[in-house]
């Protein structure tokens, strides 16, 4: 199925007689929770989720926002209301990098239907609410490994021998700048592809056709392994939905930049050029 979804077609999916989870993972990055702005206004039956506390385990080695423990994953989505058997769609701000987290992470550990809400919040049209309901406990009880996952040595492994991606912007991809984590740059191999670029100045994704072409541009071909990482694996996320838009299977990084430059034994490449 495709992995985003209209908000026209939320609105027209939200009065059938199956509706959607709707998970509101509005986030920011350092700032305190967005919880308080879900509580004023968010879509109907829209159910809150913490990505700190919800989709991500205690930063430390594993980078900022590494893989959450998967029972305490599968206990979250189920309060937000989950089950195995029905669709789900996430959507935060307009970003759409929570949105994304919350998709891979469902779609990995194996839920078969979730879309994230095109252009997120801001492209919702429809009547808000205010509050926090009380979903019926889900039902999804998450089994990890339905999508590709890797860790820095298959990561530094894949950026020689299929395409890595790096989904920062390009001044950290080439050392410009690094104003989070302890050194810039980026993995030797890899190939820079700011996420800024999969969408238009609205926060809409641009189309099938385009994403195809910007990804074909950037090293993608039938048969080459593609994976993906960025900052912490949140805006990874969004580039693997992206592709996933273009239909192209990629594995995702997780630790990220924020595993791999904290480890000094790791090379660092400057510049422009993968290397």
């Amino acid at each position: 199925m495709n992995a985003i979804i209209s908000a026209s077609e939320l609105a027209s999916d939200l009065t059938g007689p199956r509706p959607p989870v709707v998970l509101d993972v509005r986030w920011q990055l350092g700032g305190p929770s967005l919880r308080s702005a879900y509580e004023q206004a968010h879509v109907p039956g829209a159910v809150f989720v913490d990505l700190d506390a919800d989709l991500a385990g205690p930063a430390g080695a594993g980078g900022r926002h590494p893989l959450p423990d998967v029972a305490e994953f599968g206990a979250a989505m189920r309060a937000a209301g989950v089950d195995a058997d029905r669709d789900v769609v996430t959507y935060d701000g307009g970003q759409g990098w929570a949105a994304a987290r919350a998709w891979w992470l469902l779609r990995w550990t194996g839920h078969p239907s979730v879309r994230v809400l095109d252009g997120g919040l801001a492209a919702w049209e429809g009547p808000l609410e205010a509050g926090e309901p009380e979903p019926e406990p889900g039902s999804f009880r998450p089994v990890p490994g339905a999508l590709p996952l890797l860790d820095a040595d298959g990561a530094a492994a894949l950026a020689r021998t299929g395409l890595l991606l790096d989904a920062r912007a390009g001044e950290r991809y080439r050392g410009e700048v690094e104003p989070i984590d302890r050194v810039g740059g980026h993995i030797p191999g890899a190939v820079s592809a700011p996420t800024s670029d999969n969408v238009t100045a609205d926060g809409r994704f641009r189309s099938a056709g385009e994403l195809t072409g910007r990804f074909g541009s950037l090293g993608v071909s039938e048969g080459r392994r593609v994976g993906v990482y960025c900052g912490s694996g949140v805006s990874g996320a969004h580039q693997v939905l992206a592709l996933a838009v273009a239909g192209v299977p990629a594995a995702l990084y997780v630790g990220s930049w924020s595993e791999w430059s904290s480890d000094g034994s790791r090379p660092v490449a400057t510049g422009p050029e993968p290397q």
